[in-house]
């Protein structure tokens, strides 16, 4: 790890500026639990590193009835997983924040930096000059793809790690962006990038760009939320699949619903056509493994991963199932 300045800025203001002026040689730290091992292994080599931890007032956690909930960008995923609005009202992003990693990890780790951070493929965390850090070939296409995505990818065959971006996108929300004095508001769903678009970032945020809140809209009185991970190991592993689900049923039917899915592709996955099918479908175990049967339809596993097709369906009438029961 190369010497580096630390910058602890007052203000978006100055964070803003100072990543802007600098945005090759400098990065945001905010719980550092990322950022941390990217220094160590020499994936980035910043001349500043800028502490966004300094800034005040952008960890929060605010409930405002027939609204919803808004969220700092540098609340702790701990807080998340502890708050009881959130335990009541957003079962989903409360499970989803209690997936990831450790409790002490949790503690330091913040919703802004889970969203941002960066692939965990073992070609791209390694001394590997892969395509994502300037290379001219992604070796897991024909390498070890064992955890690597099952649709969306090319050219470039990451999954997205965020386990709080799966349910985010479940739930509708959106992100507000500051720069330069401005803010910007984008739906979550939108935040992120397919390798296509730009195989060397994972999200749309420009030069000096800076996450500072997440909004989760009010549920439709009745609705029910889950988040399912299947993980590896038992404890403190990234997802090989994940769901997330927001589900309202009436007279034995789901009146409305959205799927969102990680670990299959490079930014979490919102199939728009598959939850179009979810209007009116009978909340029974038959009707709902012939809709799970229908994820991934066009998925295009690689040499090793044909696996997680299975079992995101599995995953999916799991989840179904649980909701409306």
């Amino acid at each position: 790890m190369k010497s580096f300045n630390y910058t602890q800025p007052k203000s978006l203001k100055e964070a803003s500026t100072l990543l802007k002026k600098k945005t090759k040689d400098a990065v945001f730290f905010a719980g550092g639990t990322d950022v941390l091992g990217l220094l160590k292994n020499n994936i980035i080599s910043p001349d500043e590193v800028v502490n966004l931890k300094s800034i005040p007032d952008l960890s929060y956690i605010r409930y405002t009835s027939g609204k919803g909930l808004q969220i700092g960008a540098l609340t702790s995923l701990a807080g998340i997983a502890e708050n009881p609005l959130i335990k009541e009202k957003y079962t989903v992003l409360r499970q989803a924040a209690l997936e990831v990693a450790s409790p002490q990890l949790r503690n330091l780790a913040t919703l802004g930096g889970n969203l941002c951070q960066r692939p965990r493929c073992w070609y791209f965390r390694e001394d590997f000059q892969c395509l994502r850090k300037g290379g001219d070939m992604c070796y897991a296409f024909e390498g070890q793809n064992k955890y690597h995505c099952v649709t969306g990818g090319g050219p470039c065959f990451i999954v997205h790690p965020s386990d709080m971006a799966v349910a985010l996108i479940a739930l509708d929300a959106k992100l507000t962006i500051y720069a330069d004095k401005k803010t910007r508001t984008v739906p979550v769903k939108d935040f992120f990038l397919l390798p296509e678009d730009d195989y060397r970032r994972e999200n749309i945020l420009k030069d000096g760009e800076i996450v500072t809140e997440i909004t989760v809209p009010e549920l439709p009185e009745g609705s029910k939320t889950s988040y399912l991970k299947f993980k590896e190991r038992g404890v403190w592993d990234f997802a090989v699949v994940s769901v997330g689900a927001v589900v309202k049923t009436s007279a034995g039917r789901i009146t409305s619903g959205k799927l969102s899915f990680g670990g299959l592709a490079p930014i979490p996955w919102l199939d728009e056509a598959l939850n179009a099918k979810l209007m009116g479908l009978e909340a029974n175990e038959d009707s709902v493994a012939l809709f799970a049967s229908e994820v991934l339809k066009k998925a295009e596993a690689l040499s090793k991963n044909e696996y997680k097709i299975p079992l995101a369906r599995n995953l999916t009438k799991r989840i179904l199932l649980e909701l409306t029961a």
